[in-house]
């Protein structure tokens, strides 16, 4: 059979190429004409609904502006902040505490845990916020002083959140122990460590990778369920703008100036979630 001939510049021919010397094959990428059709009508839909709400004189975006720093907003973002942070930390650390109850060798702290997660995540945080301030109806004093002094709204709300988060935080927490390996706790053991020298050192550290992206999820999401104390007048971010709308009438855009600042401070936190999660990723498989 003939072999393959390459013509030249000067008329001769040559064989081609063959073996380590031959050039690879040019590889052309596949057209992917119907993304590219899809995303631009996406584009195109979301720059007509930004042109919508811009354009749109209905939001009062003059309104908006007069009132996103103004005193009254402002004391309500940060008691929204405060209540936040708290409601966080006072939840996690008695989550911790129901989570390592949990996973306890003794039944009876394991039925207390189990009791208290199931409890609290079956009733709305509404009910028990209402329930909690409504407490003086079953308790008028409480060592002597009135329940109704003891108990004002603000630690009511601080109450009923904290009970409720430490619910979900308790099954975060137990899902990022399981998630340990049992070899780093018998290699704890072997070494002497007590059982709190073990969580604290061994098992936490490592579950940190678990329990970072929900815990992320929880504190966005109490940020914003936070608004729900303005049911028991409590001056956070949305109550502070509802008393603006009631006297002014302005209800759409002071509700924009509530859903501006959460959504400011929403994505402050997404991306210190996101280091976060990098921090105790480093090491892991596919960590970047």
């Amino acid at each position: 059979m003939p072999s393959r001939t390459l013509a030249t510049h000067s008329g001769s021919t040559t064989a081609p190429p063959d073996g380590p010397d031959r050039p690879d094959p040019r590889i052309v990428p596949r057209r992917r004409t119907g993304q590219w059709v899809a995303a631009a009508a996406v584009l195109v839909l979301l720059a007509l609904a930004l042109r919508s709400v811009v354009r749109n004189d209905a939001f009062q975006w003059a309104v908006v502006a007069d009132y996103f720093l103004t005193p009254a907003v402002l004391r309500g973002l940060g008691l929204t902040l405060w209540l936040t942070a708290a409601v966080m930390a006072l939840g996690f650390v008695l989550g911790t505490l129901l989570a390592t109850m949990r996973l306890s060798a003794n039944p009876v702290l394991r039925g207390v845990s189990w009791g208290y997660v199931w409890l609290f995540r079956s009733m709305p945080v509404l009910v028990q916020l209402l329930f909690w301030f409504n407490i003086g109806a079953l308790y008028p004093t409480i060592l002597g002083i009135k329940t109704v002094q003891l108990l004002g709204p603000l630690t009511v709300a601080l109450i009923g959140l904290t009970l409720h988060e430490a619910a979900y935080a308790a099954e975060v927490v137990r899902g990022g122990i399981l998630s340990v390996d049992k070899g780093q706790l018998e290699a704890a053991q072997s070494l002497g460590l007590g059982a709190w020298r073990r969580l604290r050192r061994i098992v936490l550290p490592q579950a940190m990778r678990s329990i970072v992206p929900p815990a992320g999820n929880m504190l966005i999401g109490t940020l914003k369920g936070t608004s729900i104390v303005s049911v028991l007048a409590v001056q956070d971010l949305l109550y502070s703008v509802q008393l603006v709308y009631h006297r002014t009438y302005q209800v759409i855009p002071l509700l924009l100036v509530a859903t501006l600042w959460y959504i400011a401070v929403t994505s402050v936190l997404g991306v210190g979630q996101y280091y976060l999660e990098r921090h105790y990723a480093r090491g892991a498989a596919g960590a970047r």
